[in-house]
């Protein structure tokens, strides 16, 4: 979204110098490689770098405009907005941007789940609109991702923007809402992701919640105790979404409207009270990303998408890159990579899918969590012994290998079945040495342990994950 100069100036609350050589509008930039000829640079500050370094940089590759909050950054002859603070008046222009978009703009947070969601959601969401929808790569979803994206929506080519919505700290989301004003709040799930860091259920519970503090229409889960417990605050009646038949009937009685995906074949729709059902093929694998489809499909029904154009789309849906995605390592032996992430929901709900893959023996190498705080070691442990269950061996990694083994154990895994892994070399060596192509393998862990290491090792190209 252009803005022009007298809106910049007014949004950042910035003082322009040598205003004559402005353009008349400004197409925002914070990245010297990417830049494009009358562009403005905003001169950004990270932890191991200054934009302000780079600024003469930038107007050599056709910047014609700087935004700085340091004057001696200036580059003579070239139109600049002097600003408080450039990381702030980023925000603002972002949020200059949303003012000026006529389409919907769909908010999507939860402790796991986010970027699935999206990628569903706007896939379903090519059946009505085309390429009118506008989502971020990856999981650019802090307010820097946030505000790349709205101030490259544009009303000539968007109808709809799906924003990702990340939270490592108390009230993240009411300041990316605050940017993005989303007009559909979806809300995957409340869990304990970044725990540590927000401090208690509460505090991430609240934060969580501020998706819908401007007024968002809200799209529900079932299963979440927190959105139960407080759907009854907002101002319009949500819109439910499930997975499984349980979770269709812990629904509230007064509930309007409610998606449930049953199973992989059946889709029900209950409008009033009234509800009606569908022959589905759902392929994705696992009950948390079928979850995820549900509520992408109650999402595009608020936006008056049609059913019967959902319909035919959802045997083709695609997991993001990252997510429970099959790689075959040497000797043919089938691995599931589900580790671009891991909170206790998420390993749960990854232990659950695994649990439906027929194979002679199923195989978990699970790396530790992050970000628990004092919750760390009974969350590990809860997750052993649900891992217990469903798989035949574990290889347990990480800082908390001893919390995953002990849960195990408890759980009724033999000891036996239990392998302490001291890193991924150790775990591949295991795996070259034990594993039979007849077995299947999950990985997942916490990004910072790097399993995707452990498919390079075994004799398969390394994939990066995707942007959850």
């Amino acid at each position: 979204m252009n803005l022009t100069i007298d809106r910049a100036v007014s949004a950042t609350g910035g003082r322009l110098l040598e205003g004559g050589s402005a353009p008349r509008d400004l197409r925002i930039s914070i990245d010297t490689r990417s830049i494009l000829p009358g562009d403005a640079f905003v001169a950004l500050r990270g932890e191991h770098f200054d934009g302000h370094d780079y600024t003469g940089e930038a107007v050599r590759r056709g910047a014609a405009m700087l935004i700085v909050d340091n004057p001696e950054a200036r580059v003579a002859g070239t139109a600049t907005i002097v600003v408080p603070e450039t990381h702030e008046a980023y925000l603002a222009l972002a949020a200059a941007a949303r003012e000026l978009f006529r389409g919907q703009v769909i908010g999507i947070t939860g402790s796991t789940g986010k970027t699935t969601t999206k990628v569903f959601l706007t896939q379903l969401l090519a059946a009505h609109y085309g390429d009118r929808v506008l989502a971020a790569p990856g999981n650019e979803n802090n307010e820097i991702g946030v505000s790349k994206l709205l101030l490259g929506t544009s009303n000539a080519r968007h109808d709809v923007v799906v924003v990702e919505m990340g939270a490592r700290h108390y009230g993240d989301v009411a300041q990316l809402v605050a940017i993005a004003r989303p007009t559909l709040g979806i809300l995957t799930n409340v869990g304990e992701a970044h725990l540590e860091i927000m401090g208690s259920r509460e505090r991430l519970e609240e934060t969580k919640w501020a998706l819908f503090a401007q007024g968002a229409r809200a799209v529900l889960n079932a299963a979440d105790p927190a959105s139960l417990r407080r759907a009854g605050s907002l101002a319009q009646e949500p819109h439910w979404f499930a997975a499984g038949r349980n979770e269709f009937e812990r629904t509230p009685n007064s509930a309007q409207r409610v998606t449930a995906l049953i199973d992989r074949t059946r889709l029900l729709e209950s409008t009033g009270g009234e509800t009606v059902a569908y022959e589905v093929d759902v392929r994705v694998p696992g009950e948390h990303n079928r979850a995820n489809l549900a509520a992408a499909i109650a999402a595009a029904l608020e936006l008056e998408v049609r059913l019967e154009e959902l319909l035919p789309l959802i045997p083709s849906i695609e997991l993001p890159e990252g997510r429970y995605h099959a790689i075959e390592a040497g000797d043919g032996l089938r691995l599931i990579y589900d580790a671009y992430n891991a909170s206790a929901t998420g390993m749960i709900a990854a232990l659950d899918a695994f649990a439906e893959e027929a194979a002679a023996r199923r195989i978990a190498v699970l790396g530790s969590m992050a970000e628990l705080g004092e919750e760390s070691e009974r969350l590990h442990e809860l997750v052993g012994a649900h891992a217990a269950a469903r798989v035949d061996v574990l290889l347990a990694g990480g800082d908390f290998a001893g919390a995953l083994a002990r849960g195990a154990q408890r759980g009724g895994l033999a000891a036996s079945a239990i392998v302490h892994v001291e890193n991924n070399a150790e775990a591949a060596r295991w795996l070259r040495e034990h594993a039979h192509r007849d077995d299947v393998v999950l990985l997942k862990g916490s990004r910072r342990y790097r399993l995707e290491e452990i498919p390079e090792l075994l004799g398969r190209p390394k994939r990066e994950p995707g942007g959850a």
